[in-house]
């Protein structure tokens, strides 16, 4: 079976990337990082950082060290799972290459520094991607739009928007977190209620945030759980 394989035409040699989508919360703006591409296919187009795995590498170590070299910036620190994987045939033009998609989450994360074959790393609005009809390279347009979903999705079903906030916050700043990436503004005392009511979501430091006007806030950590029960819907959804 193996030597089949090994000299059949229906069977090309194969090589592995990982592409990263990387959210953050900048000025109440939910930003995606992208690169601008150095070097061929795509020079100067903006792309999801990443790029091939090398040898003796896992899949996640090689998003980390691409998340380094392209921008700078420390993936330890983040919120990092995979998200898919992709593969289809032409989607690259120096061959046949599946790559390996991770989704990256963390609060007001710092302005990048590009480096290796990224020309230039910046956080980029979600919003306005798209309007001027400019593609990402290769398939990212395709796997950032899916890549949003999921966070979008997630953030109904677990607790993943506390990624998004410092290791203490306020209810505010998570109500926040909601209104940015699903795009619609939400009651304060229903959202209070829901958060509070839903066992393990957060639980309160006992400290308290002093405001430059206005009351006091109660300042909360992520809690236990990895479900919210019941979820957070979003309108519509």
């Amino acid at each position: 079976m193996d030597g089949w394989l090994k000299d059949s035409d229906e069977v090309e040699a194969s090589w592995v990337t990982v592409d990263l989508a990387i959210f953050t919360l900048r000025g109440a703006r939910l930003m995606v990082l992208l690169i601008d591409r150095g070097l061929e296919p795509f020079l100067g187009r903006p792309a999801l950082p990443g790029g091939y795995v090398q040898k003796g590498e896992t899949l996640r170590e090689g998003a980390l060290r691409e998340l380094w070299e392209e921008a700078g910036i420390d993936g330890g620190l983040l919120h990092l799972e995979q998200l898919g994987a992709y593969g289809d045939p032409g989607r690259d033009p120096r061959g046949r290459v599946v790559t390996v998609a991770y989704l990256a989450l963390g609060p007001d994360l710092p302005v990048p520094v590009g480096g290796t074959d990224a020309e230039n790393a910046y956080w980029a609005p979600v919003e306005e991607l798209g309007r001027d009809g400019t593609r990402l390279a290769f398939d990212h347009s395709e796997i950032l739009a899916e890549a949003l979903e999921e966070v979008r999705r997630k953030l109904e079903y677990t607790p993943v928007a506390t990624a998004f906030c410092a290791s203490e916050f306020t209810l505010s700043e998570l109500r926040t977190v909601y209104e940015v990436v699903w795009g619609q503004p939400l009651d304060p005392s229903n959202f209070r209620r829901k958060v509070l009511r839903t066992t393990g979501f957060v639980e309160p430091t006992g400290e308290q945030r002093m405001p430059s006007t206005g009351r006091p806030a109660a300042l909360y950590r992520r809690g236990s759980a990895w479900v919210l029960s019941p979820p957070l819907l979003r309108a519509g959804g």
